[in-house]
C-alpha cells in the first residue's frame, strides 16, 4: 500500500508522458534551428549570419530559440560539438575496419590529417573561422567539443599499450591528446609558404613523425 505523500500511479504516469513529449519537442525545435543554420553556413560558406537570419529559415519564433540558445555563440558550439560527433565515428569506422592496434591508429592519424586539412573546394567555416576563435576564447569549451575524438585515441592507444606496442613510459591518455593536437594543428596551419604549397606535408609523414615519439622500437 502506498503512502499518503506518494502520488497515485496514474498521475506519475501522465507526468511522465508528458515530459516525454516536451522533451521531444524541445530536441525538434533544436534540431530545425541546427538545421537552418547550417543550411546557411553552407551557402554563405561564412559563419557570418545573424540570429534572426536562423529563426527566418527554420520558420519558428526568436522567443524559441532563446529558449533553446543564450545566443548565436551557443548555437554555433553546437554545431562545432556535432561535427566532432561525426568526425569521431568517422575515424571509429576506419579503425574498425584493422585489427592490429597499430594499423588502427595509423589510419585513424591519416584520417583525421586529411579531415582536418584546409580544402578550397570545401567551405568549412566552423574549422577554419569559429574554431580558432573559440580556442582562445573559450578554451574550455573546445576540450569538451573534442571529448569524442580525444576519446577514441585514448582507447586505440590503450589497446596499442595492452599489445605492447606503445613505449613503457608512455601514459595512453597524455599520448592521445599529445598526438590528437599535433595532428589536428598540423593539418590546420599546413601550406603556409611556397614550399609547403608546393610540397605539402602528407599523411603519413604525419603519422611518421608521431610514431616515433610514443611507438615501441
Amino acid at each position: 500500500m502506498s503512502s499518503p505523500s506518494e502520488e497515485p500511479a496514474w498521475k506519475q504516469r501522465a507526468v511522465e508522458r508528458s515530459l516525454r513529449t516536451a522533451k521531444l519537442r524541445a530536441e525538434q525545435r533544436v534540431q530545425r534551428f541546427l538545421d537552418a543554420a547550417q543550411a546557411i553556413i553552407t551557402e554563405k560558406g561564412t559563419t557570418d549570419f545573424t540570429v534572426q537570419e536562423v529563426v527566418d529559415r527554420s520558420r519558428q519564433s526568436l522567443r524559441s530559440f532563446y529558449l533553446q540558445f543564450d545566443g548565436k555563440h551557443e548555437l554555433l558550439l553546437a554545431l562545432f560539438e556535432d561535427a566532432l560527433n561525426r568526425t569521431a565515428d568517422q575515424l571509429r569506422a576506419a579503425a574498425d575496419a584493422k585489427s592490429d592496434p597499430l594499423e588502427q591508429l595509423q589510419v585513424t592519424v591519416e584520417l583525421l590529417y586529411e579531415l582536418c586539412r584546409p580544402d578550397p573546394n570545401a567551405q568549412r567555416p566552423l574549422f577554419t573561422d569559429f574554431a580558432p576563435q573559440l580556442l582562445v576564447s573559450h578554451p574550455a569549451q573546445v576540450k569538451v567539443a573534442h571529448a569524442p575524438v580525444l576519446a577514441l585515441f585514448t582507447e586505440l592507444m590503450e589497446q596499442a599499450q595492452e599489445a605492447k606496442e606503445l613505449r613503457a613510459d608512455a601514459n595512453p591518455r597524455r599520448v592521445a591528446a599529445m598526438v590528437m593536437q599535433t595532428v589536428m594543428f598540423t593539418a590546420q596551419s599546413n601550406g603556409g609558404t611556397d614550399e609547403e604549397t608546393t610540397h605539402p606535408i602528407s599523411a603519413s609523414e604525419v603519422w611518421s613523425f608521431c610514431a616515433h615519439g610514443f611507438a615501441r622500437k
